[in-house]
């Protein structure tokens, strides 16, 4: 049991990660093992995200604090959890929907992404969307391929005028 100090530090913590945010994510996290939730952590930890364990009444009241008055916690079933992304606003989403592949007992409930609340249809769309990274690449890619296209085309006739000489010289 918290002490009434513990719980306000513990809403003063919640309330500081929820202002320095890209996104949140709540789960449902009963039945995972002590081991399950380890290895989460660890997954969350190399993607730059944080999960916190806490009662509702403490997520809600630390929602309140960081200025997110309309959100709740309340209507969402299960052990609640919430997965803080400081990198980007997929990376724990990402994160956490391919873990609860693995482990069925853990469930996306929503999200929280520019102050607004996402239901889980939207948590888990925003799951689906590639990272930062792989955005970047997709566009390098699309840039790219006309140029090689021009490369490779100036390449052929300068090869063609090559091989005509050489024909020639023969």
């Amino acid at each position: 049991m918290l002490t009434r100090e513990q719980k306000k530090q513990l809403i003063s913590d919640l309330s500081d990660k929820l202002k320095k945010i890209k996104s949140a994510v709540f789960v449902d996290y009963q039945g995972l093992k002590v081991s399950q939730l380890k290895e989460l952590r660890g997954k969350l930890r190399t993607a730059e995200a944080e999960l916190k364990v806490a009662k509702k009444t403490l997520i809600d009241l630390a929602l309140k604090e960081a200025g997110m008055p309309g959100m709740t916690s309340k209507n969402l079933a299960g052990q609640i959890a919430l997965a803080f992304d400081f990198k980007d606003e997929v990376s724990a989403a990402k994160v956490l929907n391919d873990f609860s592949k693995k482990n069925e007992s853990l469930k996306i409930l929503g999200a929280i992404l520019e102050g607004k609340f996402l239901e889980k249809e939207e948590a888990l769309a925003l799951a689906r969307i590639p990272s930062r990274e792989q955005s970047l690449a997709n566009l390098v890619g699309s840039i790219n391929a006309p140029l090689q296209g021009i490369a490779s085309v100036l390449q052929a006739n300068l090869r063609n005028f090559v091989f005509a000489l050489s024909q020639i010289k023969h």
